[in-house]
């Protein structure tokens, strides 16, 4: 699946998904960059490619363990399976492209980019190579083991995190003037927009009136400040 031109690759895009207890809508859209020329990037856009690889990977392995847990949740299967999994292979192709392996990033937080060029069914889930991902995996899984609404609040603070990130990673995009990086940057955050507002609804059917607001920044009200997609 993900050997194919380094340059060269397609991402499908989902959107309107993943809404009310389980069930999905979607609508599919084609990004083609492959025309896209291989910008000179900064050690920050590197670091960034780097670290959502593993950000997207907590995400699937996260979800896929609460729906063993809690399989009521299809939510969590749902969003694992049709959309962190493309996630996942957006942003490790374009590690492919710009050559990231992990020894030119001279940060002690980069452990090691594992799976850069492995299949995702090679990938040993709750494994990063990103020391401060690992801590944050460790930490959310047992935060979200205890019941069903734990694990979905749990859910809203990874795509909140998400978000956070790849606000601040799209600026470095931005800088290097990489469009390709730009476009799968802004592809992962309407993902999370989405995701987030899945979650909210979910608690929101279990009588959590606040849903997703959990009273904390950067966990507060995002009414009028995430878009519904």
């Amino acid at each position: 699946m993900l050997k194919r031109n380094k340059y060269l690759f397609s991402l499908i895009l989902l959107s309107n998904i993943f809404t009310g207890c389980g069930g999905s809508s979607s609508s599919e859209t084609t990004i083609d960059t492959s025309a896209s020329a291989v910008s000179i990037i900064s050690l920050d856009t590197k670091k960034s490619l780097a670290y959502m690889g593993n950000e997207e990977r907590l995400a699937h392995d996260i979800y896929n363990k609460f729906y063993d847990l809690f399989p009521s949740l299809m939510q969590f299967r749902n969003i694992a399976i049709n959309s962190e999994t493309r996630h996942i292979e957006a942003v490790q192709q374009l590690v492919q492209k710009y050559e990231i392996t992990g020894t030119e990033l001279s940060d002690s937080n980069y452990t090691s980019l594992y799976y850069q060029n492995s299949d995702i069914s090679q990938m040993q889930a709750g494994v990063y190579g990103v020391l401060s991902v690992q801590q944050l995996y460790d930490a959310l899984l047992v935060e979200g083991s205890n019941d069903e609404i734990s694990a979905l609040k749990v859910g809203c603070k990874v795509e909140v995190t998400d978000i956070e990130d790849l606000n601040k990673y799209l600026d470095y995009a931005n800088n290097d003037n990489a469009s390709d990086i730009v476009e799968i940057f802004e592809f992962l955050r309407a993902g999370s927009y989405s995701h987030y507002w899945t979650f909210d609804a979910a608690l929101k059917s279990k009588n959590v009136v606040n849903g997703c607001n959990l009273g904390v920044e950067p966990y507060g009200d995002k009414n009028g400040i995430y878009p519904v997609i």
